[in-house]
């Protein structure tokens, strides 16, 4: 059930982002009276699954969930179809429009994906607002992982700045240890002295590299008493901190949780830190559920709520991070020293960020995050891309020479080529990944 849930968040996904860029050419080619044979979401290599005719265009679904294209007449595209060179060129062509028509026809795209991508972000700062562990809450600091030591930080460590910038949320600071092309200056609180670490850049690569980001910071969670809702243990007080429980000690809240956990039904002795003066141990009963009858005092997470009109400037905000930090990932992909490119995933490792049960909020989160990355991922000037066809287009507005057919459909050629070799690589990334590593 949970891998169904996936799959129709993954189709549900890909057919309102392939829509939205197809739909893009479509009104810009319609604007300048270009004419559209065919607009289908999803290839449709044989058959489709259906079809009908309104006007010259003809409408349609495929059944091999790849993509999905709009056919303009009189243009060098994906279906290789060169039956209108053979003809005399018509004024309804994308061949007979001037260059700068052209070229907005090829990025109306990845415009449409930008903008649909702005429009989710506005959508979810309005409807949900933005929730947020906030660095500033972290009052005990952080646990570091094996790599996140050889880095130089100290269990317990607060992080002040990064780069010299303050940066509020908590999973913000992951991303900038993790997404770098330089080395990175952290400074942080260490028992109540400032401190300057220096992260070199091959050493970040490295963490990422191995897969250690996951816990390569974690929030301290002490076991201080928030409050006491059962009267067993009304010798609590909130504020209370449990440092001990019979002979475990030095150990965190989820440690202690476990060990009272195994001890439902019997009683268990602890050592409480109150004030700064450790109180002599006494025992207390487990319940046979394998609570105490306390609740632990948790990190608050803040909730950023936005009007309409607040929402706007902030949806434009966060698609702007979301895209100057996929860029960031792009550019580190490409340099051979940091090996990023084993991290390119297909179909599985896409369908793989939806979550397992229907939630809205993650939905478009993901969403617009995916809108983003297909709008990149079409400028790149790759023929057979969008933005393969807009250099050649771009190419003739600067020197006022057309490039010939025959030069655009050999890089047509060559683009497939690029492209297929490169869905090979990434979804048997997915298939080593996900079945045989």
């Amino acid at each position: 059930m949970d891998i169904l849930i996936k799959i129709c968040q993954f189709f549900l996904c890909f057919t309102i982002l392939v829509g939205i860029h197809e739909l893009g050419h479509f009104i810009m080619a319609r604007i300048f009276r270009i004419r559209v044979e065919k607009f289908y979401i999803f290839f449709d290599p044989w058959f489709s699954i259906f079809k009908f005719r309104r006007g010259d265009t003809e409408y349609g679904l495929g059944w091999l969930p790849l993509g999905g294209y709009c056919k303009i007449a009189g243009m060098i595209d994906e279906s290789m179809d060169k039956e209108y060179q053979k003809q005399e060129v018509q004024p309804w062509e994308f061949r007979a429009k001037p260059a700068w028509q052209r070229f907005l026809v090829m990025i109306a795209g990845v415009v449409m994906n930008l903008v649909l991508a702005v429009a989710i972000y506005i959508g979810i700062c309005y409807t949900w607002g933005s929730t947020y562990l906030s660095n500033e809450d972290v009052k005990w600091g952080y646990n570091f992982n094996e790599a996140g030591h050889r880095l130089g930080f100290e269990d317990g460590d607060r992080i002040v700045t990064v780069d010299g910038q303050p940066i509020d949320k908590y999973v913000d600071i992951l991303n900038a240890l993790i997404i770098t092309d330089a080395d990175r200056k952290v400074v942080v609180e260490r028992n109540g002295q400032m401190k300057e670490l220096t992260l070199p850049f091959d050493e970040l690569i490295a963490v990422r590299q191995n897969k250690q980001y996951d816990d390569l910071l974690v929030p301290r969670q002490p076991f201080v008493i928030d409050s006491v809702v059962s009267p067993g243990v009304a010798m609590l007080q909130p504020g209370d901190e449990i440092v001990g429980i019979d002979k475990l000690a030095g150990v965190e809240y989820p440690a202690y949780r476990q060990y009272i956990q195994s001890h439902a039904g019997d009683s268990v002795a602890l050592h409480v830190l109150r004030g700064g003066v450790t109180l002599p141990a006494f025992s207390v009963p487990v319940s046979d559920e394998g609570t105490l009858g306390v609740l632990c005092k948790a990190y608050p997470l803040r909730t950023q709520q936005y009007t309409f009109w607040q929402a706007i400037p902030a949806g434009f905000h966060k698609a702007g991070e979301v895209l100057s930090s996929y860029w960031q990932q792009l550019k580190m992909i490409v340099q051979p020293k940091t090996k990023m490119y084993e991290e390119l995933g297909g179909f599985i490792a896409i369908g793989s960020i939806f979550p397992s049960s229907w939630n809205w909020e993650v939905f478009w989160l993901t969403t617009a995050f995916i809108s983003i990355i297909l709008a990149v991922m079409n400028i790149i000037p790759i023929p057979g891309l969008d933005g393969g066809h807009a250099i050649f287009t771009f190419w003739e507005m600067i020197t006022g020479r057309k490039v010939s057919d025959k030069v655009l459909e050999g890089a047509q050629y060559v683009g497939l080529v690029i492209l297929l070799i490169l869905l090979l690589y990434a979804n048997g990334n997915d298939i080593y990944r996900f079945f045989i590593k």
